[in-house]
């Protein structure tokens, strides 16, 4: 599958993003009661930072568990000064996790001494939900399950298995080398970092990848820059399909990247008004093998459980053969949501 991990957004016009991306990965024969198995009771995995990761990985996010918020940004300081004036709100809602959890938001008492006051839409009696968070990025209480849209949290120290440290050295060796492994082709630059930014020992790793010829430099036609792959991937056979992406997979979410590599201008309008929308709310790349071959704007329409392509946007230069992988991949997503029926756009909505 090719992935360390994968970000989450509640966006649902066709279903949540870290299940499409799973799907196209995965294909139709994906189940999202098996995530969730993963997730809250084999807890292989746990969401951390708006992703799915591996247990196993604990060690590389306790970096970023550990600086935060030691940071120089301007919200860090605001943090670290909010939780100073709030101390015995924090060490309540600690108290009652360890004594009643697993808890929701709701479930605990707002006791901030000091309300959380950033400018923002979170600003309204939201200090139990924003102390959560920051607890979380902190590793010190783990989402654990969920009440419909509701997260239920617990103590991290409870929640997740004991996985032993590793030395600083290895950690930024691994970190490398997966980052190779998932993006197929890179800028050496952006290769090795945390959620949060820096990873301690990313240059000593590179350099030593580099030497050992496992980071190996490439040209693209008409990419600049200093790229590079994994020594592995090159010569390894590729076998394609063709599926739909969500827009938040790691192959397209670089809108610059998915760009200069496969020639598609994609934009995520879900926050542009509907009149100036170019494609559509939450609209799909189409993969075929190497080839994004065009896009569709699908709507799951619940209650008739019909999924409905409002448009359908082939790229230049395509084939008929890309137009009937366009209509295969529509109807694996249909058969992968277990939609009775798929409603196409009409005639005139189906450009090129």
């Amino acid at each position: 599958m090719g992935l360390g991990e994968v970000q989450m957004d509640p966006t649902s016009a066709v279903a949540r993003t870290e299940h499409l991306v799973l799907f196209s990965r995965i294909g139709p024969r994906f189940k999202i009661a098996e995530l969730e198995r993963l997730l809250w009771r084999d807890r292989v995995l746990f969401e951390y930072e708006a992703h799915i990761v591996p247990t196993a990985d604990l060690p590389i996010h306790r970096i970023s568990m550990r600086r935060y918020p030691h940071g120089h940004l301007k919200r860090h300081t605001y943090v670290r000064e909010w939780l100073e004036a709030n101390d015995a709100f924090v060490r309540y809602v600690l108290g009652e996790l360890r004594r009643r959890g697993p808890l929701r938001a709701r479930d605990l008492e707002n006791r901030a001494a000091a309300g959380w006051r950033t400018g923002g839409w979170n600003d309204q009696g939201q200090s139990v939900p924003m102390l959560l968070e920051i607890l979380w990025t902190q590793g010190k209480v783990m989402i654990v399950g969920r009440d419909g849209q509701q997260r239920i949290w617990d103590l991290a120290s409870r929640s997740l298995p004991r996985v032993p440290g590793r030395p600083t050295e290895q950690i930024a060796s691994e970190v490398v080398e997966r980052d190779l492994r998932t993006s197929g082709i890179a800028r050496l630059e952006r290769i090795g970092g945390l959620f949060d930014g820096e990873l301690p020992g990313r240059e000593r790793a590179v350099r030593e990848h580099l030497r050992s010829g496992l980071i190996v430099p490439v040209e693209v036609d008409g990419l600049s820059g200093r790229l590079v792959a994994h020594r592995d991937l090159l010569d390894t056979a590729f076998r394609g399909r063709a599926t739909a992406l969500s827009p938040f997979d790691d192959l397209v979410s670089d809108r610059n990247r998915t760009e200069r590599l496969f020639d598609m201008f994609h934009r995520l309008e879900i926050y542009v008004p509907k009149a100036k929308r170019r494609w559509g709310y939450f609209v799909l790349p189409i993969l075929r093998g190497d080839r994004l071959v065009g896009r569709i704007d699908p709507l799951f329409d619940r209650r008739e459980n019909t999924l409905r392509i409002n448009a359908i946007f082939m790229q230049p230069e395509t084939t008929v053969a890309d137009r009937a992988a366009v209509d295969s991949s529509i109807h694996d997503l249909a058969r992968w949501l277990k939609a009775d029926q798929v409603a196409l756009p009409r005639a005139g909505r189906a450009e090129s």
